[in-house]
């Protein structure tokens, strides 16, 4: 009987400490763009092999659903490739929240298009007038006789914000646009369609598909790399932003903190993008 007392006080104890350190004490919800995607998947890998009792879930879908969620408390963190908006401030200061922005890191857009593409180089101009639907066939930029097929993010998406201010200049996309899901769908669906064109982040290139030389100045056509990105001649460059509410640094600091210490920022390089330091 006294053994059998002592047996369970030690288990109740080894409850007790389970509970202390349950892994929901420190659970805590990534949502949002896909172009941080590979990043922070990689980031919590590491971030998970020192910190055993963490738990932390990503989940994609584009800027705006992050942010979206964070307005209706369903996240810890959106991760957005765009600033936040006006009216998203408006309805989080309406839910009495304050948000708090952090640059976790930088990342290029690429212009990609299908490998076998003559076309090597264009202006901002005329993928302003592609995706535009001012220019439809790849002759008129030099290349061969064949339709262009436009590829887009949806509107959701942090990256569709960015490529719509920065190179259509706020115009609006052409309504043939073809809107894919995730930036995935963007290389398959490029490397699959000889007349293709579509844009994504930096880390998704692969030799799939062929990136576009850029030009801002008509002269001086740059290619997307990360040397190009860091030293600024890549005129395409963006940075990328998680954002929590204030008051809640307790539980999103621990993993917003790691992404920017040093081993972060290794990671940051080593997947693909620009690092903050």
């Amino acid at each position: 009987m006294k053994k059998s007392n002592t047996m369970n006080r030690k288990l109740l104890l080894i409850l007790i400490a389970l509970l202390g350190v349950a892994p929901w004490a420190s659970a805590q919800k990534l949502k949002g763009s896909d172009t941080l995607l590979p990043l922070v998947q990689k980031e919590l890998e590491n971030y998970l092999g020192k910190n055993k009792d963490a738990s932390v879930t990503i989940t994609g879908g584009g800027s705006g659903i992050g942010i979206s969620a964070l307005i209706d408390g369903t996240t810890d963190i959106a991760m957005s490739s765009r600033k936040i908006k006006f009216d998203e401030k408006v309805k989080l200061q309406e839910a009495g929240k304050s948000p708090v922005e952090v640059i976790v890191a930088y990342d290029a857009l690429a212009v990609v298009v299908h490998p076998a593409n003559k076309v090597t180089g264009l202006t901002r101009e005329q993928l302003e007038d592609i995706f535009t639907g001012k220019i439809r066939n790849w002759k008129e930029v030099g290349g061969e006789d064949l339709k262009i097929v436009a590829y887009s993010r949806e509107t959701s998406s942090g990256t569709y914000e960015f490529f719509k201010s920065d190179i259509l200049k706020n115009k609006n996309y052409m309504s043939s646009i073809l809107s894919m899901p995730a930036t995935g769908a963007i290389i398959q669906s490029v490397s699959q369609t000889k007349g293709a064109v579509g844009y994504v982040g930096l880390a998704y290139l692969n030799r799939n598909v062929k990136a576009i030389h850029i030009s801002y100045d008509g002269k001086n056509y740059v290619k997307p790399s990360f040397d190009n990105a860091r030293n600024k001649t890549y005129p395409v460059v963006r940075p990328l932003f998680f954002y929590y509410i204030k008051g809640t640094e307790k539980t999103v600091k621990p993993f917003t903190d790691y992404i920017l210490s040093a081993e972060g920022q290794v990671t940051v390089k080593a997947v693909g993008y620009i690092p903050v330091k």
